[in-house]
C-alpha cells in the first residue's frame, strides 16, 4: 500500500516561495536580502510579496513581514541587522535596561576599531569604536523581535559610559549609576570589576563610593 503524501496534519508537499518566505520572516523576524537568498528564495519572490502587501521593506534589503508587531525596541533589531558585528552599547543601552531618561535620536552602536563603517540611511545610528577587549566583554544577546541582539550588559555600560563620559556627558552617567543601583540592576562589586577591566576604576570610584556608603 502506497503510503499517504500527508500524515496527520503534517504536509509532505513541497512548499512554495511565498511559504517559504512567509516562514523564514516569521521565524527570522527581520531578514536581509542575502539572508533570504541563501534560504533558497529568490529575489522576485520577495519583490511580489512587497507588492501584494504581505512583506515590508524596512530599508535597503531589509524585510519583515507586513503584520509584524513591532517592539519598543525595534529599530535595535534593525541596527543589529544592518551593522551584523556591532554592540548596542552607551546611551542606547542606558535606555534599553531602563536606568536613564534619555532618549536618544539615533541608535548608539560599538564596533571594532578596524571593522567598516556602514553608510546608511536607516536606522539613525551613532557609530563609536571599541578597542577589541572592550568590544566582547560584558555582552549580553537579547531576543528582539525574534531576531539575537546584542547588547553591553548594566555593569559593563555603567563602566563605558564613564570611559566616554566627554561624548557622552556625566551628567548622564552619573544618574545611569545611580540609577543602576536603585534598581538593583547591577551590584557594586561588578560595576567596580568592570570599572577595573575597562580601565575608567580611578574616574569612577568616588561616585561609587559616594553612592555605596552606608549601605
Amino acid at each position: 500500500m502506497k503510503p499517504q503524501e500527508t500524515r496527520g496534519t503534517v504536509s509532505l508537499e513541497p512548499r512554495t516561495q511565498r511559504e517559504q518566505l512567509a516562514a523564514f520572516l516569521r521565524e527570522q523576524g527581520i531578514a536581509r536580502l542575502a539572508e533570504i537568498r541563501r534560504a533558497g528564495i529568490t529575489a522576485a519572490t520577495v519583490s511580489r510579496l512587497e507588492r501584494d502587501g504581505i512583506v515590508t521593506r524596512l530599508g535597503r534589503g531589509l524585510y519583515q513581514l507586513a503584520d509584524a508587531a513591532p517592539e519598543g525596541n525595534h529599530t535595535f533589531a534593525e541596527a543589529v541587522k544592518r551593522v551584523p558585528k556591532g554592540v548596542i552599547c552607551l546611551v542606547s543601552a542606558l535606555a534599553f535596561h531602563g536606568i536613564t531618561d534619555q532618549l536618544p535620536r539615533r541608535i548608539w552602536i560599538a564596533i571594532g576599531s578596524k571593522d567598516w563603517k556602514p553608510q546608511i540611511d536607516y536606522p539613525p545610528l551613532r557609530i563609536v569604536r571599541f578597542a577589541d577587549k572592550f568590544l566582547r566583554d560584558g555582552v549580553e544577546t537579547h531576543d528582539i523581535e525574534g531576531v539575537p541582539v546584542p547588547i553591553f550588559g548594566v555593569a559593563k555600560t555603567i563602566a563605558d559610559v564613564f570611559r566616554h563620559r566627554r561624548s557622552v556627558g556625566i551628567d548622564v552617567a552619573i544618574p545611569a549609576l545611580k540609577e543602576a543601583l536603585r534598581q538593583r540592576k547591577a551590584t557594586p562589586s561588578e560595576i567596580s570589576v568592570c570599572a577595573m577591566r575597562t580601565g575608567v576604576w580611578n574616574s569612577l570610584r568616588p561616585y561609587l563610593e559616594a553612592l555605596t556608603t552606608g549601605d
